[in-house]
């Protein structure tokens, strides 16, 4: 009986979890049109921060919904201004929100270009200042990573994902060193992420689960320091040792 009584106060959280999603498509979007009005008119900087700080709170509510159990350090690693960019583990799903919720500055994150066919969801990555990538296209990828160049150049956050998908509970897959071309060419300083517990809340048993989540910012590591001919892999192995060590300690 207490097994089934747990189960059904797991699913009612999960049914709780996604009413708030849908409530806050409903109630943020007409916000979202308005910060897409000031974005076209040139207002950027605005409309950044507008449409951040919504999704910030979108972030919060699923958070606090969940009721996970959270652990923040190294918040005071993260540069107040200036290109930045984080580079993080990829647990799941939850990740985004995670770092919505707590990274404290605007940020953009190249995802894969199917995505940018979602109605709605296509508008909120564009506003945040996220690109979408066609990895089968070498020339349109590159054209990609060079507008994430320009967007960190000129003082934005960028987060990138290295190991290339979710790890789904598999630990800290290997990193794909071209994942690293935005950082080298953008010259900027990087933040290493480690997320853990994010994976078990919603993925593993499909439903929400509370538990504890860990989220570590490390210190920066410039990018401008590895400009030999194996920059991309030299980087990508520095990282990817100071994640793995943040996640044994989590």
């Amino acid at each position: 009986m207490a097994t089934k009584t747990v189960m059904i106060m797991v699913y009612l959280r999960t049914f709780f979890e996604f009413l708030i999603v849908i409530l806050a498509m409903i109630v943020f979007m007409p916000l979202g049109v308005l910060a897409f009005l000031i974005h076209i008119i040139g207002l950027k900087k605005l409309s950044a921060i507008f449409i951040y700080k919504m999704a910030q709170c979108w972030a919060m509510l699923l958070i606090i919904g969940s009721g996970c159990t959270m652990k923040v350090t190294g918040r005071e690693n993260i540069p107040k201004t200036g290109g930045v960019c984080f580079v993080s583990n990829h647990t799941g799903l939850l990740d985004i929100p995670l770092l919505l919720a707590y990274t404290g500055r605007p940020f953009g994150f190249i995802a894969k270009k199917e995505l940018s066919f979602i109605p709605f969801l296509n508008m909120w990555i564009l506003l945040l200042g996220g690109l979408f990538i066609d990895r089968k296209n070498p020339r349109k990828a590159l054209k990609t990573i060079s507008k994430g160049v320009k967007h960190i150049k000129s003082g934005s956050a960028m987060i990138i994902f290295p190991e290339g998908h979710r790890s789904r509970g598999q630990g800290l897959l290997p990193f794909r060193p071209g994942a690293f071309k935005l950082a080298v060419r953008s010259g900027a300083a990087l933040i290493p992420v480690s997320i853990s517990g994010g994976y078990e809340v919603f993925e593993k048993q499909r439903a929400i689960t509370p538990g504890p989540v860990s989220i570590t910012f490390g210190t920066p590591v410039f990018a401008s320091e590895f400009e030999n001919i194996d920059a991309k892999q030299n980087l990508s192995d520095k990282i990817y040792g100071i994640i793995d060590e943040m996640l044994k300690k989590q």
